[in-house]
C-alpha cells in the first residue's frame, strides 16, 4: 500500500480523526453498526430507484437509500411541485426511521442528478453545462453556482447530488463532453475544490454539510475521459502514469476538499471493468488517496463486471463498491448480495466496512440528528427554486461562458436595431438547456416547461424593448418588406446524453445542413449574420464560420438565455455592456475527423487553440476563408449514434 501511495502522490484529507465532530462521528457510526443485523446490513448497501421502491418497500428492507434517475420524479410528474417532492422524501424519511427498520431506525439518503442546477425539477435553474462553465475560467463563479445549486436541492428535501464530473475529455466524440470543464487537467483541479466546497461547505468547518448543503460527488473513477475512440463505457487503454497524472488531480483535490461520495465509471481500464476493479477502488482511491466516504456504483454498472448477477454484485463489492445503485430490481441484488454474504463470498468485513462508510457519510450529514426534510432548515423554500439571485447568477454564467471566434465588425449590435432571429435553437429552451434536463435525454421539453426560463430569442426582445429596435422571429429564416439589420441563426446540436450523444466524426453541417442554408440564404441577400452555436463539444463548422459575420459559441447555456444578448448588444452609451470573457477549454478541430487533439500534442495543430476566444478590445477580427472540403470526404449525411447497451429511464 506504500509503495501504491508514492505512485498516486496522495493528498491530506479535510477531515481530522482528531476532530471533535470526527470523534462523535465515529461514535454514532459504531453503536448503529453493532445494532445491524447481516440482513439491514445489506439493506444499507443497496439504492433504488424512486420508481420502482416505495418508503414501505425502504422501511422492510433498511434500504441506504434512493434517488431519482434520468427523468424520474414524484408520482412520474416532470412538473411536480416543490411540495410533491418534500412529501415524497418526508415518507422515505419516516418510513426509515421506524424502528422495525432497525433499533434506531438509520435515516435513508436521498440522491440526484442536480448536474447543472437541479435541473430534475420544475422551475429550477439550470445553469450551463460543464464545458461552457469550464470556457469562463471563473473558480469563484464555481463555488456560487454549487451553493446555489445545493439551496434549490435541499428546498426540496433531497441530500445529495452526483456532481461534480471530473473528466478530463481526450476525445470529443464521446457523448458525455459537455459534462467536462476542460481537456486540461489544470482547470478540473481548480474547479474541484470550489465545487466540492459550494455543495457541501468548508470541511472541518461548523457549517460542513449544515443548513442549506448538499453532499456532492467525484464522478467518475477514474479516467472516464480517455475510453478508445471516445466511446461511452469504453475501454481506457492509457498507462497508470497517465490515469495518475492527467485523469486523478480533480479526484485528489475533491478528497483534500472533503468529497464525501465518489461514483465508479461504466468504462474499463485496459478490459477490465473499474465496478470490479480492486486495485483503483480500493488500493488507490480508498489506500493511497485516503477516500473515506462511500464509493457508489453508477446505473447498474456492477451487472457489467460478470454475466451472472450473483457473481458480478460480489465482484464490484469486493473490489471496493459500497452502495450498489440498481436501476429496477433491486429486490434481487438485495437478495444475491444477502446470499454472497451469508456464504462468506463477500466477507462480513468487507460488508461492515461498506456499511460503516455509508453511516459516516450520514452521520457527517448530520441525517441522525435531523428532522424530517421538510422540517429542516432552508428546506420547503419554494422560493429557492428557481429564485431571482439564482437566475441572475446563471446569466452570468452565460455572458462568460460565451466564446467569440469571428468578429467582421457586426458586434456588437444596436439597440435601435431591426433584428430577425432565426434557426430552431432561437426560440427552444430545451435546447439551450441540453441533456440531464427534466428528462434523461434532455428530449420532449418545451418552453412551458421551464416557467422561470427566457430563451435566446426572448432575451433579444428584452434587450431592444423600449430602444427603437425591434426582435422578429422566423425559425427559417424567412421575411417579407425591408431586410432586417442583423439576422442571428441560432442552431447546434440537439439534446442528448452519455451513449446516445457519441458520434463517429465532428461535423455539424453532415448531421444537419438546415443552418448553413438560411446563413447562405442571408449572405446572398445581404443581410449581415452572426451565428449562436449551441453545442456540448467543440465541432467542424467551417462552412457556417465562412457563412457567418461574426460567430458565436454559446455552448449549452441552460435557462437563462438573456446572457447571449447582454453580451451581443451595446450598453446605453454605445459602448458594449459585456464583453466576450470566454475562452476556449476544448481544443476547435480544423477537419470533421481531428480528434483526439488536446493542447501538449506533439502535432498539435488546431483551428483554434485551447484558450482562444476574442473580445471586443481586439476589434474587428474576421477569419479568413476556412477550407470546407471535409463536408464532401466520405462523411455519412446523418449521423450514426452508438446506442450503449444498457437500460436507464427516460
Amino acid at each position: 500500500m506504500r509503495e501504491i501511495a508514492s505512485r498516486w502522490q496522495a493528498d491530506a484529507s479535510a477531515l481530522d480523526p482528531a476532530l471533535p465532530s470526527e470523534r462523535k462521528v465515529a461514535r454514532i457510526v459504531e453503536r448503529h453498526l453493532r445494532s445491524l443485523s447481516v440482513e439491514k446490513k445489506v439493506g444499507q448497501m443497496i439504492q433504488a430507484e424512486i420508481a420502482n421502491a416505495t418508503p414501505m418497500d425502504a422501511a422492510e428492507f433498511a434500504l441506504g437509500s434512493v434517488l431519482n434517475g434520468g427523468g424520474s420524479s414524484p408520482a412520474g410528474d416532470k412538473r411536480a411541485s416543490v411540495d410533491d417532492w418534500l412529501a415524497l422524501a418526508d415518507a422515505y424519511h419516516d418510513a426509515s426511521r421506524r424502528r422495525g427498520a432497525s433499533r434506531d431506525g438509520v435515516p435513508i439518503l436521498w440522491g440526484t442528478d442536480a448536474v447543472h442546477g437541479h435541473s430534475n425539477v420544475y422551475g429550477a435553474t439550470v445553469f450551463p453545462h460543464n464545458i461552457g462553465l469550464g470556457a469562463a475560467r471563473d473558480s469563484d463563479l464555481m463555488c456560487c453556482i454549487a451553493a446555489a445549486t445545493a439551496r434549490e436541492v435541499v428546498a426540496t428535501g433531497i441530500d445529495w447530488t452526483f456532481a461534480p464530473t471530473l473528466a478530463v475529455v481526450r476525445d470529443d466524440r464521446w457523448g458525455r463532453t459537455y459534462e467536462g470543464y476542460s481537456e486540461h487537467p489544470e482547470l478540473v483541479v481548480e474547479y474541484a475544490q470550489r465545487v466540492v466546497t459550494g455543495l457541501q461547505g468548508v470541511a472541518g468547518d461548523p457549517g460542513f454539510l449544515g443548513p442549506g448543503r448538499v453532499l456532492a460527488t467525484a464522478k467518475h473513477f477514474l479516467g472516464e475521459g480517455h475510453t478508445t475512440d471516445g466511446h461511452d463505457q469504453g475501454d481506457v487503454a492509457c498507462s497508470e502514469e497517465t490515469l495518475r497524472d492527467l485523469h486523478a488531480g480533480g479526484h485528489r483535490a475533491a478528497i483534500a476538499a472533503g468529497v464525501q461520495t465518489v461514483m465508479a465509471g461504466f468504462h474499463s481500464w485496459h478490459g477490465t471493468k473499474v465496478h470490479g476493479h480492486e486495485y483503483l477502488l480500493t488500493g488507490v482511491l480508498k489506500g493511497a488517496l485516503g477516500f473515506d466516504g462511500l464509493v457508489v456504483s453508477d446505473w447498474d454498472g456492477y451487472l457489467q463486471v460478470a454475466e451472472d448477477r450473483r457473481e458480478a454484485c460480489a465482484m464490484s463489492v469486493n473490489a471496493g463498491v459500497d452502495l450498489l445503485m440498481v436501476g429496477v430490481d433491486w429486490r434481487q441484488t438485495y437478495d444475491d448480495l444477502l446470499q454472497q454474504a451469508v456464504a462468506g463470498v463477500v466477507p462480513m468485513s468487507r460488508i461492515d466496512d461498506a456499511v460503516r462508510r455509508i453511516l459516516r457519510v450520514k452521520a457527517r450529514a448530520g441525517l441522525f440528528s435531523s428532522p424530517r426534510p421538510s422540517q429542516r432548515l432552508c428546506a420547503g423554500d419554494r422560493t429557492a427554486v428557481g429564485h431571482p439571485a439564482h437566475r441572475e447568477l446563471a446569466r452570468r454564467a452565460v455572458r462568460e461562458s460565451l466564446v467569440l471566434l469571428k468578429n467582421g465588425g457586426v458586434l456588437p449590435l444596436r439597440r435601435d436595431a431591426n433584428v430577425l432571429l432565426a434557426g430552431d435553437g432561437a426560440d427552444n429552451i430545451g435546447k439551450q438547456c441540453g441533456g440531464w434536463t427534466l428528462t434523461w435525454q434532455g428530449t420532449g421539453n418545451d418552453n412551458d416547461d421551464f416557467p422561470n426560463g427566457m430563451s435566446i430569442f426572448e432575451g433579444f426582445a428584452q434587450a431592444v424593448a423600449g430602444k427603437g429596435g425591434t426582435a422578429t422571429l422566423s425559425p427559417s429564416g424567412e421575411f417579407t418588406g425591408p431586410a432586417p439589420d442583423v439576422a442571428i441563426v441560432v442552431f447546434g446540436e440537439n439534446p442528448y446524453a452519455e451513449g446516445d450523444g457519441d458520434r463517429r466524426h465532428l461535423s455539424f453541417s453532415a448531421h444537419d445542413s438546415e443552418p448553413l442554408a438560411i446563413l447562405r440564404k442571408f449572405k446572398e441577400r445581404g443581410v449581415p449574420t452572426v451565428s449562436v452555436f449551441l453545442a456540448g463539444r467543440p465541432m467542424w463548422v467551417n462552412p457556417e464560420l465562412n457563412a457567418s459575420d461574426a460567430f458565436v459559441v454559446a455552448w449549452l447555456p441552460g435557462t437563462e438565455g438573456g446572457g447571449v444578448a447582454d453580451v451581443l448588444f451595446r450598453g446605453p452609451g454605445g459602448e458594449p455592456q459585456h464583453d466576450f470573457r470566454g475562452r476556449l477549454s476544448y481544443s476547435w478541430p480544423r477537419h470533421a475527423l481531428h480528434t483526439p487533439l488536446n493542447v501538449g500534442d506533439i502535432d498539435y495543430s488546431p483551428l483554434f487553440p485551447y484558450g482562444f476566444g476574442l473580445s471586443y478590445r481586439d476589434g474587428r477580427r474576421d477569419t479568413s476563408r476556412l477550407d470546407e472540403a471535409d463536408a464532401a470526404a466520405g462523411i455519412p449525411a446523418v449521423d450514426e449514434h452508438r446506442v450503449s447497451g444498457w437500460t436507464y429511464p427516460r
